[in-house]
């Protein structure tokens, strides 16, 4: 969800924000023409994948309340930005845009092609960050089971790829930046 939704949105648009916000445009379209915040949905979606590994409903719940109340600030911060930025467009957009929970209806399709360069650069991380989780949490229940450390090849393999590909996305963006 969240590469679907990098590699469609608007150039300047839905990234990772450090520091100011920053819109250069308003996505409705798409993904966005559905749900209002597809990248913080796309995030859950992943720590739930890895929470419902560990089968305990109470984790899941836990957890799932603290994205909430991380999120939901982040969200508001957002939509106040978006709101000043886009004025009447934007409450237009939003009365009709389900925040987070995804519309069944209203799909309009997106503006821009997709970029799969935009999603390897902004989504590298995230992408390391979930198979390193994957591998962990494997080494650790094989390590329960068997009672000894034992690291599958094929976690083991995909780590080792995701950390070269991620070096290699990095080196890229260096080199970029100082062109």
């Amino acid at each position: 969800l969240r590469a679907y939704t990098v590699g469609y949105a608007a150039p300047a648009t839905s990234g990772r924000v450090t520091g100011a916000q920053e819109a250069a445009a308003l996505n409705t379209r798409g993904i966005y023409s559905l749900v209002r915040h597809p990248l913080y949905l796309g995030n859950y979606l992943m720590w739930l994948a890895v929470m419902l590994l560990t089968r305990s409903i109470w984790l899941v719940l836990v957890i799932s309340l603290a994205f909430w109340l991380y999120y939901e600030r982040i969200m508001f911060a957002e939509e106040a930005f978006l709101r000043r930025r886009f004025g009447a467009v934007y409450d237009e957009w939003a009365n009709r845009v389900p925040a987070f929970i995804p519309a069944l209806r209203g799909w309009k399709p997106p503006e821009h092609g997709f970029e799969f360069r935009r999603v390897l650069r902004r989504e590298r991380s995230g992408l390391l960050g979930l198979i390193a989780t994957f591998f962990a949490f494997a080494t650790y229940v094989d390590w329960k089971v068997q009672g000894e450390l034992h690291v599958d090849w094929l976690w083991a393999a995909l780590l080792v790829f995701a950390l070269l590909f991620y070096a290699l996305l990095e080196v890229d963006k260096r080199r970029l930046r100082r062109k």
